[in-house]
């Protein structure tokens, strides 16, 4: 085994195994450790997908870890809460390395939903394994995204011609509003109905959930007209699974 330790963080898409790239494939197979977060009863099925990837992609050379991972405050200061967490989860993932390769080197993996770029805090917490330990060298394999996914679900470019794009959150949107000077908003990480906080006039909206899975939902329309079904779904939906992945895409102008 090498004495250096190195973190791979593999973009895997976002959920189904056919996403994963050839170089996906080739980070998990030359892992010594895969380490698999547990997040509840309530996700259970989130743990089953990383499971089935590991089962029916990798030949069964890496040691494959499954932990529970940390719960974030849920009130206080947000930002505080955040990067308490992400102490609490490096620390984590240190104990498991320790346990499984006592040697101190060889290579980590982490099974990432979607993109490690992408509204995922797998580099920011990689970058605090240095303050638990020895510094690992960090490599990314990049995975497709829930708004590429999103985009290729529905057949529609990401951007007007030459036109910009803004990509946020639920949260920043209930705040902020329509971002300024974007003809086109992505919305990641809503809880539900922020895009009730936008003027819908002329509005157009593309949303999915459970992207690429077999349980992939769509809609699509006016945003005043579609408003409604798309709250309704999403709670059947998550009331049905117990988790809810979802992303969407609105527009203003002709297309809107």
């Amino acid at each position: 085994m090498a004495d250096t330790l190195e973190l791979h963080l593999v973009g895997i898409g976002t959920g189904n195994p056919e996403h994963l790239t050839l170089a996906a494939v080739r980070a998990l197979d030359a892992a010594d450790l895969i380490l698999l977060p547990r997040k509840g009863e309530d996700k259970v099925e989130l743990l089953d997908l990383r499971r089935d990837i590991c089962t029916r992609l990798l030949n069964g050379h890496a040691r494959i870890a499954e932990f529970d991972l940390p719960l974030r405050a849920a009130d206080g200061d947000y930002l505080a809460a955040v990067a308490d967490w992400h102490d609490a989860i490096a620390a984590e993932w240190r104990r498991q390395i320790d346990a499984h390769l006592p040697a101190g080197g060889g290579k980590v993996a982490l099974l990432v939903w979607g993109d490690p770029s992408l509204y995922d805090s797998s580099l920011r917490i990689a970058t605090r394994l240095g303050a638990v330990g020895g510094a690992p060298r960090v490599h990314v394999v990049p995975g497709i995204t829930a708004v590429q996914a999103l985009t290729a679900a529905h057949g529609i470019p990401l951007n007007d011609l030459a036109a910009p794009v803004v990509i946020t959150t639920g949260r920043r949107l209930r705040e902020g509003g329509w971002p300024a000077g974007a003809d086109t908003v992505v919305v990641m990480l809503d809880s539900g109905g922020a895009f009730q906080a936008v003027d819908a006039d002329g509005v157009g909206i593309w949303w999915g959930a459970y992207l690429g899975m077999p349980q992939q939902a769509l809609v699509a329309g006016a945003l005043g007209e579609v408003a409604g079904d798309i709250l309704r779904e999403r709670a059947r939906l998550r009331q049905a699974h117990g988790w809810i992945m979802d992303v969407y895409l609105m527009r203003r102008g002709p297309g809107g």
